[in-house]
């Protein structure tokens, strides 16, 4: 298939510090692609220089054949960016925030107006559309997040966290629109995340980053295979205030292989029952939990697996 975006040895320094080492990746035509990693892993430095917006130390990157580099305003025509803080102006209507977005891209009033009012309705928000945007739900600002991307209907889309901060009841309908912009429209899309059991459900594929380096990448079922996955359950503990000593006390429980940290829930990796257990210890040396469920994610266990080892 088509690659249609290419990092090669791409790599950026800060002084010493190496933010992204060595990536090569390759995302195909109509993908849809995860890219994961815990916080400073360097997501978003890596989506930065696939941008143009910062220029590699050493390797290179292309979207669409347009080097991100040398050509970033090619790169930036083909390309729609929803970054994990939207910025809208908040005393202009829906509409008006999507004609501005079309005016900034060179369309003409009538395209703008037509591709605004098309968009609205895909993203949910046609009944919507006069309502100012300093009056709108964080839910309803992340669809129009959606829909100022599609209004210049690029051919690849880079996402950041788009679900974050979305109540579960409106997940679903986000995880629709971007499997539909990839499936009705054709657009290849990047998504960076941390709701990992969120993105299993829609990525054809993930790449997983740790201290700027790409650790795996593939389908989930073959990291399963390559970590050795099938053998172990995630268990989700949600406390109060994380304590600094309840990650080190759960790692100590028999039966755990691993512990990561997501604000204030513990994703416990098991090679067996040991709710009864966890429990205790949380109870023992968290400030309070508040919930504790299973969880069937493929995706969480393999990343889990792999934090571990580095």
């Amino acid at each position: 298939m088509t690659s249609v975006i290419e990092a090669s040895n791409l790599t950026k320094r800060y002084g010493d510090f190496v933010a992204v080492d060595n990536l090569n990746l390759e995302i195909a035509e109509g993908e849809i692609f995860g890219f994961f990693g815990p916080n400073g892993a360097g997501k978003t430095t890596a989506i930065l220089m696939l941008l143009g917006l910062t220029v590699p130390s050493e390797g290179s990157a292309r979207i669409r054949g347009h080097d991100c580099t040398r050509e970033p305003i090619a790169v930036k025509s083909v390309t729609g960016y929803l970054p994990e803080s939207l910025g809208f102006y908040g005393d202009l209507s829906a509409r008006e925030n999507l004609l501005y977005t079309g005016s900034l891209n060179g369309m003409s009033r009538m395209d703008a107006v037509e591709r605004a009012e098309h968009v609205l309705e895909q993203v949910g928000l046609g009944e919507r559309a006069g309502q100012r945007v300093d009056q709108m739900s964080h839910g309803m600002r992340q669809r129009l997040g959606f829909g100022d991307v599609l209004m210049k209907r690029p051919q690849v889309v880079i996402m950041d966290e788009p679900t974050q901060g979305i109540d579960a009841a409106s997940v679903p309908g986000m995880l629709n629109l971007i499997t539909g912009m990839s499936k009705q429209e054709g657009i290849t899309v990047m998504v960076s995340s941390h709701q990992l059991h969120y993105m299993q459900r829609i990525c054809s594929r993930v790449g997983i980053i740790s201290q700027g380096r790409l650790v795996a990448t593939g389908t989930i079922e073959e990291l399963a295979r390559q970590s050795g996955g099938g053998d172990s359950m995630v268990m989700e503990l949600e406390v109060v205030k994380l304590d600094g000593n309840l990650q080190r006390e759960l790692t100590h429980v028999p039966g755990v292989k691993g512990v990561m940290v997501k604000g204030n829930v513990l994703a416990v990796e098991c090679t067996s029952d040991v709710r009864s257990d966890l429990a205790r210890v949380a109870l023992e040396h968290g400030d309070g939990l508040l919930s504790m469920r299973s969880t069937d994610t493929v995706l969480e266990e393999i990343y889990l697996r792999y934090f571990q080892e580095e």
